[in-house]
């Protein structure tokens, strides 16, 4: 538990949101209410294993903070608790609810117990990859997946593990799991995608075969499509983009746009991934955070969505 105030409100509320959902607890020394709900929220903080932690804020000593909060959620009195995560206030609570009431907000933001696991299979095999260790990276994956089906970062690192180790009997069997769901996760998306390149590039036309059918008619794009699905199996992505640009340029709905959707996989995979624990899912921003945290660009992507925004439209 921290107690939050200006000099400490960027580094210990924000910013630390960005790795654990964080409950500011809204209190003042002359609030009954306040006293009676505040060894609650200590003792949910150790029922929950750290899967949240608990900040308070006296509003007679922050009146700048409270009263920000205050009127971002429409909110008079306390105590009046905040719940913080991905670096923004995300849902609140007013008054000395039962631990009942209390568990059943938490439990809409805060991972189960299984799901807080997964999360922590997913960063140790993130950096079991970096370290050179991708088997025991699988390992993990698995395991995270096994104990958050639903989980679909950890769906997603499962699937780029599997298909960048070739694995694509398995890899298939991870992606049909959920193929038919309706708003499938656009990482997923792009990993069917890639999939079905790497499936299709094995059975392809040996490179010269392809050159010669473009050789003979630039507008051949089944072969066209061929050699980018070449390129994009072997990772060779910008190869398989310029490709996929050409089709665009003379054709953008060919195949049922199938050129553009495969471009814009490729993007998807070119994407760093965001940390697993910061989802941010904001109602609001709050002015007394600073700046906020910007993502870098990555240039080759700009430029290759740029390009693609060139064509399309």
């Amino acid at each position: 538990m921290s107690d939050i105030s200006m000099q400490n409100f960027e580094t210990d509320l924000i910013k630390a949101s960005q790795e654990q959902p964080i409950l500011l607890d809204i209190w003042a020394p002359w609030c009954g209410p306040c006293k009676a709900l505040g060894p609650m929220l200590e003792k949910l903080e150790v029922a929950y294993a750290g899967r949240f932690k608990l900040a308070k804020l006296n509003s007679d000593d922050q009146p700048e903070i409270a009263g920000q909060l205050s009127q971002m959620f429409g909110v008079r009195s306390i105590p009046f608790c905040v719940l913080f995560k991905g670096g923004q206030p995300v849902d609140g609570f007013v008054g000395a609810l039962p631990e009942a009431q209390i568990r059943e907000f938490l439990d809409k933001h805060v991972a189960s117990a299984d799901e807080a696991a997964a999360e922590d299979d997913i960063e140790a095999a993130r950096a079991l990859l970096t370290e050179g260790d991708p088997e025991a990276a699988l390992a993990r994956l698995k395991e995270a997946l096994a104990l958050s089906p639903t989980n679909d970062t950890a769906r997603y690192d499962l699937l780029r593990a599997l298909i960048g180790r070739g694995h694509l009997d398995e890899a298939r069997g991870v992606f049909d799991e959920v193929a038919s769901t309706y708003a499938l996760d656009p990482r997923l998306v792009a990993c069917g995608h890639w999939l079905s390149a790497c499936e299709k590039a094995a059975v392809a036309r040996p490179p010269a075969a392809i050159d010669a059918a473009l050789a003979t008619n630039k507008r051949d794009f089944d072969a066209r499509f061929e050699r980018a699905q070449v390129h994009f199996a072997a990772q060779q992505f910008t190869q398989a983009m310029d490709e996929l640009l050409e089709i665009m340029m003379r054709d953008k709905t060919w195949h049922d746009e199938l050129a553009r959707k495969t471009y814009v996989a490729i993007l998807e995979l070119m994407q760093k991934p965001k940390p697993v624990k910061a989802e941010a899912a904001a109602k609001g921003t709050l002015e007394l955070s600073g700046k906020q945290a910007v993502i870098p660009s990555d240039p080759l992507i700009d430029t290759y969505r740029r390009r693609l925004s060139m064509v399309v439209f």
